[in-house]
């Protein structure tokens, strides 16, 4: 399945139906915005609960999302600086298809997209073309003007 460089993607875990992501063949991991972080223990294995803000810059449909912690990994930012982020397995929805991730969790509030698809998740049957954008269709333009707080 062909995929462009920036798709919308719903994560139907969260109840969130659109979220724009990068399709980012550098990182490994993918990625999502996630803030008030918060481990706790279910039945004595570590679970996290954590905020999704699904508009980049409109505070509407936060969603709230708990899940088993699958890791604790040392991810290397863009700019070099190493950070420690809980990973989890997350499910999404990319071009109609829906698939289960890794997903690290970090504060990307200064990122031009609220998540990232790496190469984990593409490694799933996707191949990318760079020239392209929304292969897998997007909202229509009342949603989409909510990513810019309109």
């Amino acid at each position: 399945m062909v995929v462009g460089w920036r798709e919308w993607v719903s994560l139907p875990q969260a109840g969130v139906p659109w979220v724009k992501a990068k399709i980012d063949t550098g990182a490994r991991s993918s990625a999502i915005h996630a803030f008030e972080v918060e481990e706790h223990d279910v039945d004595g294995a570590p679970w996290v609960r954590f905020l999704v803000r699904p508009w980049q810059r409109g505070e509407d449909d936060v969603a709230e999302v708990r899940l088993p912690v699958l890791d604790r990994r040392e991810v290397r930012s863009s700019n070099g600086q190493v950070d420690e982020r809980y990973a989890v397995a997350m499910d999404i929805v990319l071009a109609g298809r829906p698939i289960t991730t890794v997903m690290t969790l970090s504060n990307r509030d200064e990122m031009g997209f609220r998540m990232l698809i790496g190469r984990e998740a593409l490694a799933q049957g996707f191949l990318v073309d760079s020239s392209a954008s929304y292969v897998g269709g997007r909202p229509k333009r009342a949603v989409r003007r909510k990513n810019w707080g309109r």
